[in-house]
């Protein structure tokens, strides 16, 4: 069998107990033999061959690959998937990129089908150095070019995470100009090398607690989360229940008037820049000063008209 076929068995096992958890023996090979056709119409020459040994097989390489935990209970007479929140968000996105590719292959003449978005490379081709800097602690230089200077400059740096934002990724790291805690955009990012020094992880850092009250990319400075309580129409108020802000985000009221949200965020530009895009979909109800940098900022674009 090919690569191909193994790695495709792998995540059809996992799909199938994301949807139906505690699924047994017989549930996974009719999964996989009816998920077989769907498969060959894109490559006719696939095989996946599925036994109870293959799938004990195939539950050691799934741990060892994606380090995936799969169980089997004696009670629920079944399997099922043994995950953190964290680990779950990373299968998540595993499963949504196998079903896209498998569904592009599936499409001969994707324009007839399927409209992507064009857009430029994300700097991910460095992920992988990235993260083997970051988990073995090694500094790494780089040159940077930001969009409001002409000239690059050159960066030494502690890599502490990555971190994704607006289908773009971020280096977050120790400059090592100021000691001071960055943000720097892959796509900015150029002639990257890992070298041999070695730093130590600040014991007071954590990437989850840094960005909590965060909107986007932009730190908090220091700066105290406000709880900020905003008021959207009917429609728009839709899209902000299935789509949330903020993971703070808690409804307050919802009717056919207005749906009415609170959040806990620091106050940063990135979070404007988003208020500004609902237009007049929605009203800040507090902080007032929230609600003035607001009024400001649609003034400003008004009087160029």
């Amino acid at each position: 069998m090919s690569k191909r076929g193994y790695i495709s068995r792998y995540l059809l096992i996992l799909k199938k107990l994301k949807a139906k958890p505690y699924s047994t023996y017989e549930e996974l090979q009719r999964y996989i033999d009816n998920q077989v056709d769907y498969l060959q119409m894109q490559d006719d020459m696939l095989t996946i061959g599925f036994s109870k040994r293959t799938l004990q097989r195939d539950i050691k390489e799934i741990r060892t690959i994606w380090g995936i935990d799969i169980e089997y209970s004696k009670s629920h007479k079944g399997y099922s998937i043994s995950q953190s929140e964290t680990e779950n968000m990373n299968f998540q996105r595993m499963i949504e990129a196998f079903d896209m590719f498998n569904s592009l292959n599936l499409a001969q003449d994707l324009s007839s089908f399927i409209h992507l978005e064009q857009r430029r490379p994300q700097g991910t081709e460095n992920l992988y150095g990235l993260l083997h800097a970051i988990k073995s602690r090694l500094k790494i230089q780089f040159e940077y070019q930001k969009f409001w200077e002409d000239v690059t400059s050159q960066r030494f740096v502690e890599p502490y995470a990555l971190k994704e934002f607006k289908n773009r990724w971020y280096l977050i790291a120790k400059d090592g100009k100021d000691n001071h805690i960055k943000s720097f955009a892959l796509d900015r990012l150029a002639n990257f090398e890992i070298t041999k020094q070695t730093y130590r992880y600040p014991d007071n850092f954590n990437i989850e607690q840094h960005y909590r009250y965060c909107f986007g990319i932009i730190s908090p400075n220091d700066s105290s989360p406000h709880n900020i309580i905003l008021s959207f129409n009917p429609l728009q108020g839709k899209y902000i229940k299935t789509l949330p802000l903020h993971h703070t985000q808690q409804v307050l009221s919802d009717n056919d008037n207005e749906l009415k949200v609170k959040l806990t965020l620091c106050l940063t530009h990135d979070f404007l820049m988003e208020l500004l895009s609902f237009g007049n979909n929605v009203k800040v109800i507090e902080p007032q000063l929230l609600a003035i940098q607001l009024k400001e900022a649609h003034e400003k674009a008004y009087q160029q008209y």
